[in-house]
């Protein structure tokens, strides 16, 4: 992608202390150029297209912290509907999800994905593959856990969160990121989400700067099996509270013992042989990014997952940039009629 800067893109860029560029105006992706900083010459893609807990509002955000207070390059795609070219979350089993631009993964340091139930056409699903079996850290947010829903005998049905072969279980979720869906173990909608840090891990780079209480989000608690897989760490465990306000209490009960990890790292080795860092989180709405608790803790994973961990700052700068006014999440929610550049206010 040669990548040309509109002068209209130039003064929002600018007016925000950021460089944004895209190929042109219609181009349905978000490049933050970045500057100064620690992740100065390093590429971070970021991907959403989930149908419920706005991705496509989280990762614009995050891609404007990493790029205006880190330095990082960042790219944000998007699920679009082709035919309008308006940001389409909504998951249509009739038809593959349109996710251009994500050939940018070649030159990609670090994948974040806020994906569920995808399904990209072959042309575009390689490219993804091609990534993920690189070698390349890559970070999943919330229902990340199941990227993808592809129909079996597809080319690339393994990947699918359901996949029931052995040599790649239950898919991309539960083989790179440690889980696929299992359960809403906090009660939808009405309970969230404090972390608490795991005992042993309070000086974990990940957790530079965070304490138990700082991560908050109003998603519910993911259930997930234990132990998780392999080498996978938990970091933070999410103790689900009574309503959706960050100074409930923890309800009492089994529930909340043991509680769940909702953060945790751990490594993918790729048919290659080559390992990769894995961070994820079932924790990452929009709507979450409002605690600046949850921001760091995803950045300071960028920094891990770029085995950058000695550049985390005691307390890593994560003042939101621009105008952030996250969606509630809900099926159907998304703000329609809106295109990539909308997101760079």
């Amino acid at each position: 992608m040669k990548l040309r800067l509109p002068l209209w893109l130039m003064v929002v860029g600018f007016g925000l202390g950021l460089i944004a560029s895209t190929a042109n105006a219609a181009d349905p992706w978000l490049v933050f150029e970045g500057g100064d900083g620690p992740g100065k010459g390093k590429h971070i893609v970021l991907i959403s297209g989930d149908d419920e807990y706005r991705s496509e509002e989280a990762l614009p955000q995050l891609a404007k912290i990493l790029s205006k207070h880190h330095g990082f390059k960042c790219t944000v795609l998007f699920s679009i509907d082709p035919e309008t070219g308006f940001v389409k979350p909504n998951h249509d089993d009739k038809s593959p999800d349109h996710t251009p631009g994500i050939e940018a993964l070649k030159t990609a340091d670090l994948a974040v994905l806020g994906l569920r139930f995808r399904n990209f056409p072959d042309d575009q699903m390689q490219h993804f593959v091609d990534y993920i079996e690189s070698g390349k850290p890559v970070i999943g947010l919330r229902t990340s856990t199941h990227s993808f829903n592809i129909p079996k005998g597809s080319k690339f049905a393994k990947y699918g969160w359901t996949y029931g072969g052995k040599e790649y279980e239950q898919g991309f979720g539960r083989q790179v990121l440690g889980e696929t869906w299992i359960s809403h173990h906090g009660h939808h909608g009405k309970q969230g989400t404090r972390g608490i840090v795991a005992t042993g891990q309070e000086k974990h780079p990940i957790l530079r700067g965070i304490k138990t209480g700082d991560v908050f989000g109003t998603t519910d608690v993911y259930g997930v099996r234990l132990p998780l897989p392999g080498d996978s760490q938990p970091l933070v465990l999410g103790q689900i509270t009574e309503t959706l306000k960050d100074d409930s209490k923890g309800i009492e009960g089994e529930k909340n013992n043991p509680m769940m990890p909702v953060a945790w790292t751990k490594s993918y080795k790729s048919e290659s042989g080559k390992v990769a860092r894995v961070f994820t989180s079932t924790m990452g709405a929009s709507e979450d990014l409002q605690w600046e608790g949850t921001r760091r803790l995803i950045v300071n994973a960028c920094y891990w997952c770029l085995s950058m961990e000695d550049k985390i700052a005691e307390k890593s700068k994560v003042d939101v940039v621009g105008d952030f006014k996250p969606m509630h999440f809900g099926f159907g929610t998304f703000k329609k009629g809106v295109k990539p550049e909308d997101y760079l206010k």
